[in-house]
C-alpha cells in the first residue's frame, strides 16, 4: 500500500501547506522593511469615496505580532449613549472607534482577523446624540501587493455585547457581516501601507 494516510486527508494537508506558503509570501511583502525583515511600521488610513485619506493609526509588526496605536490628531472625544468614544467627524456622518473588548492574540502571521477586530467602528449621523449598535463597521482585510486593503462591511455590534466563551477568539462569523454599499458611506475603505 503506497499511502498510509488516506488520499483525501493527504490532499487536504497539501492544500493547507500551499495556502500557508502563499499567505506567508503575501505577508512577507507587507511586513518587510529595509531595516529588518522581522520588524515593520505601517500607517493605517481610512479612505473616503473621493480618495481623501485620514491617517488614523500606526501599526508596528514584529515577527507576526502587532501593536496598533491610534493617532490623536484626527479624533475628537465624544460622550455618546453614556460612554466615551473617539470619533472622526464628517459633514454628514461620524466614525467612532470601538476598541475590541475581549481576548485577541494580535497576530497576523497567517491571517488578518485579529487586526480586523482591532479596527472596529460605529457610524452615526453628524446631528445625532447617541449611537446605534447596529451601525457597526467591519473592514475585511486582504493583501494587495505590499499593503493591506479593507473593504467595509456592516454588522450589528450587539453580537459583541456579551463575552464569547473562553477560548473563542472569533465570535464574529461571516454571516454577521454584510458588504456595505460604498456610495452610501463616508469612509468605505481602510488602507495599511
Amino acid at each position: 500500500m503506497p499511502f498510509k494516510t488516506p488520499v483525501p486527508i493527504l490532499l487536504t494537508r497539501i492544500c493547507r501547506a500551499v495556502l500557508a506558503c502563499a499567505g506567508a509570501c503575501c505577508l512577507g511583502g507587507i511586513m518587510a522593511t529595509s531595516a529588518s525583515a522581522d520588524v515593520a511600521t505601517r500607517a493605517v488610513y481610512l479612505e473616503a469615496q473621493d480618495g481623501t485619506r485620514l491617517a488614523i493609526a500606526d501599526l508596528l509588526i514584529e515577527d507576526g505580532a502587532y501593536d496598533l496605536s491610534l493617532r490623536d490628531a484626527p479624533f475628537s472625544d465624544h460622550f455618546l449613549s453614556m460612554r466615551p468614544f473617539k470619533c472622526l467627524a464628517g459633514a454628514e456622518k461620524h466614525w467612532c472607534y470601538v476598541p475590541y473588548p475581549y481576548e485577541n492574540a494580535r497576530n497576523i502571521s497567517t491571517e488578518f482577523t485579529d487586526l480586523e477586530y482591532d479596527l472596529l467602528f460605529l457610524w452615526k449621523g453628524a446631528g445625532e446624540y447617541g449611537i446605534n449598535m447596529w451601525n457597526g463597521v467591519y473592514y475585511k482585510l486582504e493583501a494587495e501587493g505590499d499593503r493591506l486593503v479593507g473593504v467595509m462591511h456592516e454588522m450589528d455590534m450587539d453580537i459583541l455585547s456579551a463575552p464569547p466563551e473562553d477560548g473563542d477568539l472569533r465570535p464574529v462569523r461571516a454571516a454577521d457581516l454584510e458588504p456595505a454599499e460604498p456610495d452610501s458611506h463616508w469612509l468605505p475603505r481602510l488602507v495599511i501601507e
